[in-house]
């Protein structure tokens, strides 16, 4: 069976992703795990998520099924944060069986979890339509993330990356994370891109490891288990509880939509086409706002303070640039993740130049004149502008980067990784 869970921790504690690593643990005894555990992560943009939105699968095989289920249940009904309002988990055990409605169903589930925004009865729907075994707590919310990890698990990714995430003992938790700040930089040499997110060295912040008070020591993320495997090998820290290898959707880009500006909705995610509709502002608190526009719709985009150097990009762009954007809709506005620019303006239009100077304009449709001499011309001239920004893909820094988008350097053509 997979057995799929959401929702257990809370911003004061607890990760589920550490009540998933506890699980396996408790079921070595008569499960084994078939394939890789997966962590999926969900929408960025749910309100009611803790932290990073992840839910998590474990793909599963026993002779006693009963067994397994009632360790999963005790497991989540002893280590949940149920005291926090907002915290409301869900478990669902999925079988092998599966017919072709069944696939689609869950599947298209699954991404729209990824993607939009579901009720808890788009869950509690397919659950009773398929039959599925499933346990929701209070108001049941963690089914909807149950749900789709476990389906992940069971139909696979289109897409997928590697986390290796270490626990800390439980009397560490709540105290500073003791971490060898060399040996991170040193794996870190050794095993950039296949590894990645570990640290920012242009912005000096360290990024794997986390400032909470959750279980979680660090989190290695990269493109294959031998990666971050190797990398794990190499980082000196205070002594780890138990670690798990997670099969993930993170840095795949699977939340973006492909859409025209006039099909946006808010609290999702979007890859954009458009041309750059008015210069770019800077406004107090060091956010960049700009504009883009396609078939007359007008769309704000921002690069808000935590970006970075990837407002540095912004600030570089002209109307009359074309651009992708990469980001989520909140407020009306795109929060940008990463920008492509396909096609940078080369001439700007002016007023002719004579005498030193600019000639005046005589009116609409009557040309210009020179103040100084009086020559007269009718149009306006191409001015050659020299450009500080190349085309290409741009991206916000690790200590900016959400879980699920894409670093550059899995990306092609041509890119300017930030890191």
């Amino acid at each position: 069976m997979i057995v799929g869970i959401d929702d257990t921790d809370s911003k004061e504690g607890m990760c589920t992703t550490y009540l998933a690593a506890v699980l396996l643990g408790r079921l070595s005894g008569y499960a084994k795990v078939r394939g890789q555990p997966m962590l999926v992560r969900l929408n960025p943009n749910i309100e009611f998520k803790t932290r990073g939105n992840a839910a998590i699968a474990l793909p599963l095989e026993a002779d006693d099924e009963a067994a397994v289920k009632d360790t999963v249940i005790k497991t989540v009904e002893e280590m949940a944060v149920f005291s926090d309002d907002n915290t409301n988990p869900g478990i669902v055990f999925l079988d092998d069986s599966c017919t072709g409605r069944e696939r689609a169903g869950l599947l298209g589930f699954a991404m729209r979890a990824v993607q939009d925004v579901l009720e808890i009865s788009d869950a509690e729907q397919l659950i009773g339509q398929y039959g599925i075994d499933a346990r929701g707590y209070k108001n049941s919310r963690g089914l909807i993330g149950a749900l789709a990890a476990a389906s992940f698990r069971k139909y696979g990714l289109s897409d997928s990356t590697y986390e290796l995430i270490a626990y800390r003992m439980q009397d560490a938790c709540g105290t500073p994370r003791d971490i060898d700040l060399q040996s991170v930089r040193e794996a870190d040499a050794l095993t950039y891109p296949d590894t990645w997110d570990t640290l920012d060295i242009r912005n000096s912040r360290v990024v794997f490891a986390p400032h909470t008070p959750d279980p979680v020591l660090f989190g290695i993320r990269g493109k294959s288990p031998d990666a971050v495997r190797r990398m794990f090998s190499m980082i000196r820290s205070e002594p780890v509880e138990r670690s798990v290898l997670y099969e993930t959707n993170q840095g795949t880009d699977m939340h973006l939509l492909r859409a025209g500006i006039g099909d946006v909705r808010e609290n999702r995610s979007y890859l954009l086409c458009g041309t750059v509709y008015d210069r770019p502002v800077t406004s107090t608190g060091g956010h960049v706002f700009f504009s883009i526009v396609e078939n007359g719709r007008i769309l704000k985009c921002a690069s808000f303070e935590p970006t970075k150097q990837l407002r540095d990009v912004v600030r570089e762009l002209k109307p009359g640039d074309r651009i992708s954007v990469y980001g989520s809709l909140k407020n009306s506005i795109l929060n940008l993740e990463k920008i492509e620019l396909k096609g940078l303006v080369e001439f700007d239009v002016q007023n002719p130049l004579c005498c030193g100077r600019r000639m005046k304009s005589k009116g609409a449709g009557q040309g210009f004149r020179c103040e100084k001499c009086g020559a007269k011309k009718r149009e306006k001239e191409r001015v050659p502008l020299m450009r500080k920004l190349e085309s290409g893909l741009y991206e916000a820094p690790p200590c900016a980067r959400r879980h699920l988008a894409k670093p550059l350097v899995r990306m092609a053509g041509r890119v300017h990784p930030s890191r």
